[in-house]
């Protein structure tokens, strides 16, 4: 029996209320689990969660929860749990492109990732010196980090032989092996696609085409030298480097749809099948793993995209790009795909990444990356509201308390981006600086000082009302 077929059956068997607290954990976060020890990591997130350590335990052991956490990662960083039953996590992409370099820039957009409230940061450079500018970016942002290992492989090809496809099968799995080393927590793997799926994109002819950058990367490659997938055929190989440094799968979705028209065609749900089994062999492993998704949505297909993600590939971690509800809102897509993550984190999803104004336009700014941070932090608390409810609505009850009884100061220090609050409270003349005082819109007639009694109301913790007693009245004879 192997090793990890024996940490499998401790863990079905394990009683969970004798849970073991380690300093130094050995092996990965899942195997620690399965053997029923719960590292520093695990008992930070559970704090941060509001969960028990036995329940957060419970969850990494059978891989519906994960805390990724590269044994190399040089910087101190705050861990976050994600996965069933945890608060739904945010992420930011930034990096820079082949015609645009500039890395002030890019630690900039780290910078208020980080300041903005982000969970997770992935660096998508694929442009300039790659190595340099993660290992500067890594710096930047002491949170969650990740990377494509395979735009790696594609910078190698282009300085190499001026060619990104000039590269071999080593070239891939030293690219993933470069990345993990040098200390990212995940990485998003296009392991999905087979050499059998890349030769039916020109059947299917979608309307939108392929338009993962990774993913057509590796159809590329795979089509010119009628080779398979690296990424797929030495899968097992990649879990030995995964599992020595605790570095989380990301598996990756190659053709997830890049319009609405493509949504829940073939190629999406057959690599949705293949990346399942794939989950399925680094757990195995002791390897955490979550699950990338679309992509381009109708918003009546959402819902019904996390239900079939979620029956494919089990209570693995569900991790979605939007979705992005209708394709016509360039300049605007971080709203319109916040509609999508809405829904989404609603139904079940775990970590959304954001999209920003510059979306299918360019690199966007450190202004922009805030903006799409915010909405996507909006998106991620409104779904919270739907999957956890009662922990999610604490911060609705305190914020309408402020609301109800003018406290200004507290109403703007509860917003999720108090300093955008601030600014618009105090930008018009004839605004009355105090806590008892109604804003610009509607002046005398705030409906707080028409009916001031509403101020009174007692909530208990819960929001119930709490009844004062009656006062009773005696008569003078």
């Amino acid at each position: 029996m192997s090793r990890q077929q024996d940490n499998l059956l401790l863990f079905i068997s394990r009683d969970w209320s004798n849970t073991e607290v380690r300093k130094n954990k050995m092996g990965t976060q899942m195997s620690s689990a399965r053997r029923g020890i719960a590292t520093e990591e695990m008992v930070q997130v559970a704090k941060d969660e509001d969960v028990s350590l036995d329940a957060l335990l419970h969850g990494i052991a059978k891989g519906s929860i994960i805390i990724p956490k590269n044994t190399a990662r040089k910087q101190e960083i705050k861990v976050v749990g994600i996965g069933q039953g945890l608060k739904t996590k945010v992420n930011v992409n930034i990096g820079t492109s082949t015609l645009h370099q500039n890395l002030e820039e890019e630690i900039s957009k780290a910078e208020v990732a980080v300041r903005y409230g982000a969970d997770t940061i992935m660096d998508l450079s694929d442009g300039g010196d790659i190595n340099m500018i993660r290992e500067k970016l890594l710096q930047a942002a002491p949170i969650t980090f990740g990377t494509v290992p395979v735009y790696q492989a594609y910078v190698h090809g282009v300085e190499k032989f001026k060619d990104p496809l000039n590269i071999t099968t080593d070239d891939f799995l030293n690219a993933f092996e470069k990345n993990v080393r040098d200390g990212v927590d995940y990485t998003t793997i296009h392991s999905g696609i087979t050499k059998d799926l890349a030769r039916r994109i020109f059947e299917v002819q979608r309307h939108g085409g392929i338009v993962s950058k990774g993913g057509t990367i590796t159809a590329a490659w795979m089509l010119k030298y009628d080779k398979e997938n690296p990424y797929n055929e030495h899968f097992e190989y990649m879990c030995e480097i995964a599992r020595k440094y605790d570095v989380t799968f990301s598996l990756g979705d190659a053709l997830r749809p890049g319009s609405i028209l493509d949504s829940h065609d073939e190629l999406q749900v057959s690599e949705m099948i293949n990346v399942g089994r794939l989950a399925k062999k680094a757990s195995e492993k002791d390897v955490q793993v979550m699950i990338e998704g679309p992509g381009h949505v109708p918003l009546n297909e959402v819902a019904v995209n996390v239900r079939l993600a979620k029956s494919l590939i089990g209570n693995v971690p569900y991790y979605v790009l939007g979705p992005l509800v209708t394709d016509v809102a360039a300049g605007y897509d971080h709203i319109a795909s916040a509609i999508g993550a809405a829904v989404s984190a609603a139904e079940g999803v775990d970590l959304l990444c954001y999209l920003t104004p510059a979306e299918h336009l360019g690199l966007p700014t450190a202004e922009e990356v805030k903006e799409g941070l915010i909405a996507y932090r909006i998106a991620a608390h409104a779904g919270d509201l739907v999957k956890i409810r009662e922990k999610a609505i604490k911060w609705d009850r305190e914020i309408t308390e402020a609301r109800r009884t003018l406290n200004w100061d507290k109403q703007i220090s509860l917003a999720i981006n108090p300093e955008e609050a601030e600014r618009i409270r105090n930008r018009r003349q004839g605004q009355i600086h105090s806590n008892s005082a109604p804003c610009t819109m509607c002046g005398g007639a705030c409906v707080y000082i028409m009916l001031p009694q509403q101020r009174m109301y007692k909530k208990n913790i819960n929001g119930g009302i709490i009844e004062e007693p009656e006062k009773t009245s005696t008569t003078a004879t």
